[in-house]
């Protein structure tokens, strides 16, 4: 642990409060982590990818992060809140290494290697794949949240089209709570080529669209039951008529109270876990 850091215009506070910047973060292949679950969460499942570790000692005792696996400095209240991206800052504030996968990975080439690549890739190692495919969601919150649905549906991988907001932006990360640490993401491509890449190697590709089939009727047409691709779209304008033409059927959350319309986030989830319930349901009756 380090001597305490109260400079707030120090160079290395004016580093890490600059990772906020998605050019910086580019640059620099970082991103800032905020709050005590998101760093516990890190340590747990991906402490080398932590870099630096900045605590007050209020939040270090409460916390019990004094003995931390990473470079740990103790900081000012002062420091913290120049370094936090939020208004108000839990105390705890790390830097990490930037860690995409490539989509080569989600959806390995088409061909015997990849279909055993692909087979039994469910969290449990005998379920179909699930996969969350965002087209241009540009809210930072409604992209972690996804992020952190995927992740308690057992999902095996999220996909953020390059037209979609950057899975490393401090709102989307804190939106994922940890999750981002337990998910494989994968940034930069083309929906074109995500879906072909999937449906080469079996998937269902299915869109999240109002003009779609009621979802209860999806379902109960089997076409939950195997590896699945869920592609959700922009939070104003849905997916286009192109991306539509791109997947095998559009699917709808119906509404039965008087809401006029379904939050991104919420829709993805609903989606996201009819998926879930179904390949469990699949595979209990077939004794997988």
């Amino acid at each position: 642990m380090s001597d305490l850091l109260e400079n707030p215009k120090s160079g290395r506070v004016r580093a890490v409060a600059a990772l906020a910047k998605k050019d910086v973060r580019a640059d620099t292949g970082l991103f800032l982590l905020e709050g005590p679950q998101a760093v516990r969460e890190a340590i747990e499942y991906r402490p080398e990818l932590l870099r630096e570790l900045y605590v007050t000692p209020t939040a270090a005792a409460r916390y019990g992060l004094d003995d931390a696996p990473v470079d740990t400095w103790f900081v000012s209240e002062q420091v913290l809140e120049t370094m936090a991206d939020t208004v108000t800052p839990q105390g705890v504030v790390a830097v990490c290494q930037q860690f995409p996968t490539s989509v080569k990975d989600v959806f390995p080439d088409a061909g015997p290697a990849g279909q055993e690549a692909r087979r039994g890739s469910g969290t449990d190692g005998s379920l179909p794949g699930l996969v969350a495919i965002l087209e241009q969601v540009r809210d930072p919150g409604n992209a972690g949240t996804i992020i952190r649905a995927a992740d308690a549906a057992g999902a095996d991988a999220v996909v953020l089209t390059g037209r979609s907001v950057d899975p490393y932006n401090p709102k989307v990360v804190r939106s994922t709570t940890g999750s981002l640490f337990h998910v494989p993401v994968s940034v930069g491509v083309t929906l074109a080529d995500t879906v072909a890449r999937a449906k080469a190697l079996g998937y269902t590709v299915l869109a999240a669209d109002v003009s779609g089939d009621d979802l209860p009727d999806v379902r109960a047409d089997g076409m939950l039951d195997g590896p699945t691709a869920w592609v959700f779209g922009n939070e104003a304008r849905g997916l286009t008529s192109e991306d539509l033409a791109l997947v095998d059927r559009a699917v709808k959350v119906p509404i039965y109270g008087r809401a006029e319309s379904m939050n991104l986030a919420t829709a993805a989830s609903v989606c996201l876990y009819e998926s879930a319930f179904a390949q469990r349901v699949a595979a209990s009756s077939t004794g997988h």
